[in-house]
């Protein structure tokens, strides 16, 4: 069998498996991918969009799946409130997660609003709380992290859409859109593992 990889941009709503969960009416990648035999190399929960990397490679869905090996996922969250320097640091440093404390993570306010599709649903907006985009760069996937960091540091996620996995990014894919990777792009992402 020939060994493929695709990128898929995961919209909201859309569940990270081919098989549907009755009564949920979520769609699922089937829903988007006409490509047997890939599945996902890591997951993105249902209210979360963006890079998910699908492959039939047995040795790529280890190194992206296995937690010792830490390759870098980018994240871009829009969160309640703007962030000042001290909750920064706070997402850099690591903070507790049921009872376990994250890796340290890069974290930076983004000047300028993603250039992104819009949301369906939209984003709640609420006039008497401004909101602000951060950017996290994490070596683990912990179940719902991000959010989990952004509420910690005291902004909840209102929004959260992983940008990058490795060096390998959303740039040119439009919401529910994919594409396969050349050889090139796979070996960036075995190199980005640890």
């Amino acid at each position: 069998m020939k060994s493929r990889t695709i990128i898929f941009h995961k919209p909201y709503g859309v569940l990270c498996q081919f098989s549907p969960e009755e009564g949920t009416g979520h769609k699922t990648l089937r829903d988007y991918i006409p490509v047997a035999g890939v599945y996902p190399a890591g997951r993105l929960d249902h209210d979360s969009e963006g890079l998910v990397v699908l492959t039939n490679d047995g040795r790529l869905q280890h190194r992206l799946t296995e937690p010792r090996y830490g390759h870098p996922r980018t994240y871009w969250a829009q969160v309640e409130g703007v962030p000042g320097r001290e909750a920064l640091e706070k997402l850099e440093r690591g903070v507790v997660i049921e009872g376990r404390m994250t890796r340290p993570a890069r974290a930076r306010m983004l000047e300028t609003e993603p250039v992104i599709g819009p949301r369906e649903p939209p984003v709640r907006y609420r006039k008497s709380i401004p909101t602000a985009w951060i950017e996290l760069r994490l070596t683990e996937g912990r179940n719902r992290q991000v959010r989990r960091m952004t509420a910690a540091a005291g902004h909840p996620t209102l929004r959260l859409v992983r940008c990058a996995v490795g060096g390998v990014g959303l740039e040119g894919l439009a919401a529910g859109e994919w594409r396969e990777l050349q050889t090139a792009e796979i070996n960036n992402l075995l190199e980005s593992c640890l």
